[in-house]
């Protein structure tokens, strides 16, 4: 294979034999050096208008047999005018070529006359040429922009390209930008020579372009460069491109140097433009994001821009280590996100799906996400280097065109597809897309109505400088200015609870009864007795035994945590498994039946599983977790205790069970746990728990007898019998059920209602609900002890104990007088100040960092010096009442 070199004044031409395509420019070079007396170092081969470059081969630049390739060789620095005033009056008398060759100065002077010629008329023509000398990219380029904030690449076009001021030279002076550039001379992006010492003024610059003439060029007003007449910058057509005969080397090769710029960008690769990808050009390019134009206008150095990506790889063709940009949402990894630069660390094939595993990059020099998996493998596309390809739309066509890339979706209901409609980025009325200028957007809701979908609707957009949609809006009739009475809500009066009859049967749907009141006596993980709770103590509802704290879910049959153990359980015989022998019984997991459809219980359809609430069951027990084949322990004494409440569903099924309502059976401890086939034939978890308490069964004579001494009755939400009464009274026709009649002097009462009800009736015992029970309290002899000897509260005692005189209970009492005011809970450490009042020594400390020296009830003045010590005798009384209650204060 064979090729022609030509001089760039055409005076000199010689065929070079003995190449090949995969001959390197380097190789190439020495056999140019005895015929154009031309250094290795000083020789630029141009082909097609672009500079070849060391390490690619012919073949990169499509270097065919017989084509010709421009040998324009460097001027020496010392050749160049000194001077910026001489430099200028040469330029202006003879155009330099830019190069020195064999010829003699007076034939260089006679060729230079006929190229002057050539030049000014080009120079005459308008140009329109949108390229700065210098820079990597021209304004319309399709490139890829990286977002500093996130750290990915989206696709933008380039609206300005302006030369950097010196503020921002000196920041791109500091990545990277001195690469490549020698003591006297500067290569630029597109590998054109400046001299930096052929002026000494920053006003000036030079340059050389793609023919290697040499211009003058100023900076204007405007940012734009213009050379020293004022013109602005053009680029000359090269007319040399041609074979000795005046043909073309290749007839879809035009003559004009841009149209071979354009067309053959894509095979530019050299030394210098590696500082490039590293740095930057000295120029500031406006981008504006594709998709993003709210965004506006971004000013970026050449550092963070690229040729958009066109090349799509194969999942198959990715090898490891390699860098490519792929598709990944951090925070949702299976989801779509915006696209990032990924150095593939491995890969990953399935039946199903395929994936990538690599370290993604948030920018050139940011933080690296390792191990990230990327799921979407369908799109991978290759990282293009700036002069590999071209970026100039022109010349983007057709089959070279970049794809369209999609990023994350802005809705994540509809996934921004235009065709589908969504209530959530649409009109929230109808889900339209359509007529998106006849859409309100609500100020506080941010949900977008169309005009007619409203209610009523609007002919236009009205002038406000808020709107606010129907959802959002407050009703001004509703708004209660200052001094006037509180309105009733037209919503509230259309909910049950407005009604003043009460019409709600309390027999049913007690478990989804709110609670009125916490439990704050203890922790909600607090293993143990409940103080102020007696065996034998029972309520009607479920509801009532979690405010009590004894079982704080009002459906599950099992309270705890997985990783700590069960506080409480349930007794309502709602497993076939279940055995009652009342000092001991037999207790089944839950789990293993679908209670899909709101139900609250059904048939044993899977097996149960030692996991959630039974695993915290198991832990209970005083041996080690094996959750294949359970386990019993040696000294089940030691395990931890579990508080029992028997349900009156379960006396179909156990003779201990109570009559009605829910009943306290004291501590119970797990013996042992294991798997078993139940009686449904399905796995079932049981557990074997026996009672360790002090205090007597509820049963036995004991503990009977002992609920007598309490008098511990059934207790009753608050207003239940007085509804019970009046739905009776409904049920008679609104009349009183007493007969007029008497027998023995006793009024018999006429009821339609069975069993106990009317057994109760027909007793003649009235009941008034209203009234308080009073109970006999029974304080333990040490408590009262420790009481006398508290003589700084003793009014607050005495206070109690008129209180307990009405029928409150002694705890109750106590932990409504001795509540922190600023904590709400039973005052821990408790500080007895002079006006008697009792506040949590970490409150006080809390007011005094806040310069408040006053109590916090009755704004005593304690003086900035008050001594902050606790009552210690008080402390031990309420640890003894109220055991654990310290716990987490």
């Amino acid at each position: 294979m064979w090729i022609q070199v030509r001089s760039f004044d055409g005076k000199k031409s010689i065929r070079v034999d003995g190449l090949s395509k995969l001959t390197k420019i380097e190789d190439l070079r020495p056999k140019l050096v005895a015929p154009f007396d031309a250094p290795c170092e000083r020789q630029r081969l141009f082909y097609r208008g672009k500079q070849l470059e060391d390490g690619q081969t012919l073949f990169d630049y499509s270097v065919g047999l017989n084509d010709i390739i421009q040998i324009m060789i460097k001027a020496q620095p010392a050749a160049l005018p000194a001077t910026t005033s001489d430099y200028e009056a040469a330029s202006h008398s003879k155009p330099d070529s830019g190069f020195v060759s064999e010829n003699s100065d007076s034939e260089h002077s006679t060729s230079g006359s006929n190229s002057s010629d050539a030049v000014h008329e080009i120079e005459d023509k308008p140009s329109t040429s949108t390229r700065q000398f210098g820079s990597t990219y021209q304004v319309g380029d399709l490139i890829d922009a990286l977002d500093l904030s996130i750290g990915a690449w989206f696709e933008a076009d380039i609206i300005k390209i302006t030369p950097a001021s010196s503020t921002d030279e000196g920041q791109l002076n500091s990545v990277n930008c001195g690469e490549g550039v020698a003591k006297d001379i500067a290569v630029d992006a597109n590998h054109n020579i400046r001299d930096i010492s052929a002026t000494n003024s920053d006003a000036e610059k030079t340059a050389k372009d793609a023919d290697g003439r040499l211009q003058s060029f100023q900076e204007s007003e405007t940012g734009e460069l213009v050379n020293g007449n004022g013109s602005r910058n053009s680029v000359a057509t090269d007319a040399q491109d041609s074979n000795s005969d005046g043909r073309h080397t290749d007839p879809s090769t035009p003559v004009s140097k841009d149209s071979a710029l354009q067309q053959d960008e894509s095979k530019t690769v050299g030394k210098e433009q590696t500082s490039t990808e590293t740095g930057c050009d000295g120029f500031i390019y406006h981008v504006k994001f594709e998709g993003y134009e709210d965004q506006g206008v971004l000013e970026l150095p050449s550092k963070y821009l690229r040729p958009r990506a066109r090349t799509m790889i194969s999942f198959d063709d990715v090898r490891i280590q390699d860098v490519v940009m792929v598709n990944y949402n951090p925070d949702e990894p299976k989801e779509r996100g915006f696209w990032y630069d990924v150095e593939v660390t491995s890969k990953k094939t399935t039946r199903t799906y395929k994936e990538l595993i690599g370290n993604v990059r948030l920018g050139i020099e940011a933080d690296v996400l390792k191990d990230c998996r990327i799921r979407l493998t369908d799109e991978i596309f290759k990282i293009e280097k700036p002069g590999e390809v071209t970026c100039d739309p022109a010349l983007l066509n057709g089959e070279n065109s970049p794809m369209k890339r999609s990023n994350k979706a802005e809705c994540a209901y509809c996934k921004d597809n235009p065709r589908r409609k969504c209530k959530h980025c649409a009109c929230h009325v109808c889900g339209g897309k359509d007529d998106p200028d006849r859409q309100l957007m609500c100020d506080e809701c941010d949900m977008a109505y169309h005009l007619g979908c409203l209610d009523p609707p609007l002919t236009e957009i009205p002038d406000v400088e808020e709107w606010y949609c129907p959802l959002c809006k407050n009703d001004a009739s509703q708004v209660v200015m200052a001094g006037e009475k509180l309105k009733h809500s037209k919503k509230k009066a259309k909910m049950a609870s407005a009604v003043n009859d009460c019409k709600r049967d309390w027999g049913k749907g007690m478990a989804c009864q709110g609670r009125t009141k916490v439990c704050t006596i203890v922790p909600p993980n607090h293993f143990g007795e409940i103080p102020g709770i007696h065996v034998g103590q029972s309520w009607k509802f479920r509801v009532q035994v979690s405010e009590a704290g004894v079982h704080r879910p009002h459906v599950a049959g099992i309270h705890g945590r997985e990783d700590e153990g069960a506080y409480s359980i349930v007794l309502a015989g709602g497993y076939e498994d279940d055995e009652d022998r009342g000092f001991e019984f037999l207790y089944t997991g839950s789990g293993g039946r679908d209670l899909s459809g709101n139900k609250r219980t059904a048939e044993q359809s899977m097996d149960q599983k030692l996991t959630k609430m039974n695993m915290a069951l198991a832990r209970n027990c005083n041996a080690t977790l094996d959750t294949k084949n359970g386990n019993e322990a040696k000294d089940w004494r030691a395990g931890k205790p579990v508080r029992v409440v028997r349900n009156s569903k379960g006396r179909k099924h156990s003779k201990y069970a109570p009559e009605e309502g829910n009943r306290y059976d004291g501590l119970y401890k797990v013996v042992k746990f294991w798997p078993e086939k139940g009686r449904s034939g399905f796995l079932v978890w049981r557990y074997l728990l026996r009672r360790d308490d002090p205090q007597p069964m509820p049963w036995s004579k004991e503990g009977i007898k002992r609920i007598k001494e309490l008098a511990l009755k059934m207790e009753y939400p608050e207003g239940y019998l007085e509804a019970m009464a009046a739905k009776e009274k409904e049920a008679n026709g609104g009349k009183e059920s007493e007969d007029s009649e008497e027998d023995g002097g006793k009024k018999k009462r006429q009821s339609k209602g069975k069993g106990r009800k009317r057994k109760r009736d027909e007793s003649g015992d009235d009941m008034p609900a209203s009234s308080p029970k009073k109970t006999k309290v029974v304080i333990p002899p040490e408590i009262k002890k420790l009481i006398k000897e508290d003589g700084v509260n003793k009014k607050v005692w005495d206070e109690i104990a008129q209180e307990i005189k009405t029928g409150k209970t002694f705890l109750s009492a106590v932990e409504e007088a001795f509540t922190c005011i600023c904590c709400q809970e039973v005052a821990y450490q408790p500080v007895t100040m002079p006006c008697q009042h009792n506040i949590c020594k970490s409150c006080l400390q809390r007011s005094f960092k806040a310069s408040v020296y006053q109590c916090p009830y009755c704004r005593y003045d304690l003086g900035k010096g008050y001594s902050m010590s606790y009552n210690k005798q008080l402390q031990t009384i309420l640890k003894e009442l109220f055991p654990g209650y310290e716990a987490g204060r």
